[in-house]
């Protein structure tokens, strides 16, 4: 009886769990798409307030054109509208995942975007992996070995990383690594028209990939360094961790047994928090390198008063960075089982 008694409670507890973990999701997806239509509607209106257009753009390469055929084409691309109108259209037209139509580049703005989302989607995991794997590293390490030469050299790596402008080392990097020693090339995802098979067209991509990741990861390397060191300290100052030195365990079983799993949640909402810099430092990365993703497609549409593929980027990077800090949260959950996501 005592068991089927159990066993009744703990399946009532999972269905309320479940039923908490379903609000929960419900409540963070509303708050996401209002987020979302309230960034659309921003960057619509503030795009839209500045100076020139496609229009403007277009008329200036071929040379010139009369007031008339300006007030044509913009009529015939809907610009001559009020912004509110404007704005409306564009609206329902994103409800129905329309994201308008790129003048300058002649293509839908979805199948644009989609065709740079990879690259860029790659340089930001490469980078994630390799900023967030080298910042837990270095912070146990400094940690461990706190106001020791070890902890000052880390700390001032940290220090200068944290300094260095990205296109700065971007730049020194391409000087440095493509141009003096040939070992890593500096512009591109890619070599164009080369004939290589899969496993050679991999090598080639990460070839391309390191020093943009890199340029990209070492300013985020920096924080979660500092982070990590101050988080491990901090806990190494707390009862059970002075309790357990008591019980005569090693200090590497502490270290990692105790220390770091509890050390590195921060980490985990810094992580998600870092999105949206990565997004904006790719940006800068993308056009010292050539490298082909939404970074260097934002930068030309703003050269090119792109408005539409403008604000579709800035859409899509928006949806990403909530996107990565919903996922922070659950996992945030799950590796602290203190924490309940109602």
């Amino acid at each position: 009886m005592t068991m089927a008694t159990e066993s009744v409670g703990a399946g009532a507890a999972r269905r309320a769990s479940r039923e908490r973990l379903a609000r929960y999701l419900a409540r963070r997806f509303g708050q996401a798409a209002i987020t979302l239509i309230a960034i659309v509607i921003l960057n619509f209106v503030i795009l839209h307030l500045a100076p020139g257009d496609a229009i403007d753009v277009l008329a200036g390469e071929s040379g010139g054109a009369g007031p008339e055929y300006l007030a044509q084409m913009r009529k015939s691309y809907g610009l001559d509208q009020p912004i509110y109108v404007q704005m409306v259209q564009y609206l329902w037209n994103v409800a129905q995942l329309n994201f308008g139509f790129s003048f300058r580049n002649n293509v839908s703005v979805l199948e644009l975007i989609m065709s740079r989302l990879p690259a860029t989607l790659l340089l930001m995991i490469a980078s994630i992996l390799l900023s967030f794997t080298a910042g837990v590293l270095l912070g146990v390490f400094a940690a461990r070995r706190v106001n020791t030469f070890a902890d000052n050299a880390v700390s001032v790596l940290a220090l200068l990383c944290y300094a260095t402008p990205l296109f700065w080392f971007g730049l020194m990097a391409i000087v440095l690594f493509t141009v003096k020693l040939g070992w890593l090339p500096g512009n591109g995802m890619y070599t164009i028209a080369a004939n290589f098979n899969w496993f050679e067209a991999t090598i080639d991509v990460l070839r391309h990939l390191a020093l943009p990741a890199l340029s990209l990861a070492l300013f985020h390397m920096a924080v979660y360094t500092r982070l990590m060191r101050a988080s491990m300290l901090e806990i190494y100052g707390l009862d059970y961790i002075r309790t357990a030195r008591a019980k005569g365990l090693s200090q590497r079983r502490i270290a990692f047994r105790h220390v770091l799993p509890n050390a590195i949640l921060p980490m985990v909402t810094m992580l998600g928090l870092q999105v949206g810099a990565l997004l904006g430092g790719a940006v800068l990365v993308e056009t010292v390198f050539g490298w082909p993703g939404l970074g260097r497609l934002a930068f030309d549409a703003i050269l090119q008063r792109d408005h539409n593929l403008l604000i579709g980027i800035l859409l899509f990077s928006s949806a990403l960075v909530i996107v990565a800090n919903l996922i922070t949260d659950l996992v945030y959950a799950m590796l602290d089982p203190r924490i309940e996501v109602a």
